[in-house]
């Protein structure tokens, strides 16, 4: 690692508080990489030899079975992933892959864990992700579950508009057979969903959106903070 990566991963909320020996401890055997779009990290059912912390670019999480795969979440600096399978020294239950060009640091597991028994602090924050990630999977859960396909696209854009700071028109951030994955429908139930949403203020052209009655697609989609605000 380069010194001025340092300051990056130190800010995280799973570093910012740890003591200064045991972050020296954490990064003496960690690494810095670059990799090319569409390249594999880590395969689920491997083990868990290092822990991610994605820099720049953007990481796919994405899982398949039977011949199927299934877009799990996208992880976008500062984060880190996949936490969970580092601390209990467990087989990825997802694979990775880089969406676009992406620098990563790894920091090996069994460092991890060390630093893990041995300083407090980290090992609060290390279960305060954990419990914020399980909060976000059930939120997952629940939007899968309870809303037609329809509302999820709807609630998704309406995120992604708080998320472009209100902006009415804004660009997709992924490509619509990773959208459609992720929202748990096929890309023609994507395109037919595409075409509900007109009559509610929605416009898709390409991989640019434009809302052209914010109120009316609020008041289809009827978000909910317990399932779409992944902040809480």
């Amino acid at each position: 690692m380069r010194a001025d990566d340092i300051p990056e991963i130190r800010t995280l909320d799973l570093f910012r508080h740890m003591s200064e020996d045991r972050f020296n401890d954490l990064i003496r055997g960690a690494y810095v990489q670059t990799f090319p779009p569409q390249v594999e990290l880590i395969t689920e059912g491997d083990t868990a030899d290092f822990l991610h912390v994605v820099l720049s670019g953007t990481v796919e999480l994405y899982s398949s079975w039977n011949g199927r795969e299934t877009s799990m979440a996208t992880v976008r600096p500062i984060s880190t992933f996949i936490l969970a399978a580092t601390i209990k020294d467990a087989p990825y239950l997802m694979s990775a892959r880089t969406a676009e060009k992406a620098r990563i640091i790894l920091l090996p597991s069994l460092d991890v864990r060390n630093v893990f028994e041995a300083d407090s602090d980290f090992a609060r924050a290390v279960v305060t992700e954990l419990a914020q990630c399980y909060r976000a999977v059930v939120k997952t859960t629940k939007n899968l579950k309870l809303r037609t396909s329809q509302e999820r696209l709807a609630n998704y854009l309406l995120r992604n508009h708080r998320r472009a700071g209100g902006a009415l028109e804004f660009d997709l951030q992924v490509e619509k057979r990773r959208l459609a994955s992720f929202l748990g429908m096929t890309p023609e139930n994507l395109s037919r969903a595409i075409k509900a949403l007109r009559p509610y203020g929605v416009e898709i052209d390409g991989a640019t959106v434009r809302i052209t009655n914010l109120a009316d697609l609020e008041q289809f989609a009827r978000p909910s903070p317990l399932i779409d605000d992944y902040t809480t």
